[in-house]
């Protein structure tokens, strides 16, 4: 089994309103920093995984995705292996 390192980015899709990243585009305003928008706020997750080979270990992650670390209703995820 070869050990592989995950490093997942789940974002709100575009046509999603992101609430999170409204707050903080108000606040980055409200400080003078108005060269600042379109803030969005997501999630980073690192895991481990043992696979046979590379195909595996993208199956495994892609699915954990899909079941359990994203919505895939509202939200988009992408991952790269190490």
């Amino acid at each position: 089994m070869k050990k592989y390192k995950a490093e997942i980015k789940i974002t709100l899709r575009e046509n999603i309103l992101d609430v999170q990243g409204k707050t903080i585009e108000h606040a980055l305003f409200q400080l003078d920093y108005d060269m600042m928008g379109n803030v969005r706020i997501g999630k980073y997750i690192t895991l481990d995984i043992e696979a046979q080979n590379d195909g595996q270990a993208e199956e495994l992650v892609k699915d954990a995705c899909q079941k359990l670390l994203s919505n895939t209703v509202i939200e988009d995820f992408s991952f790269t292996l190490e």
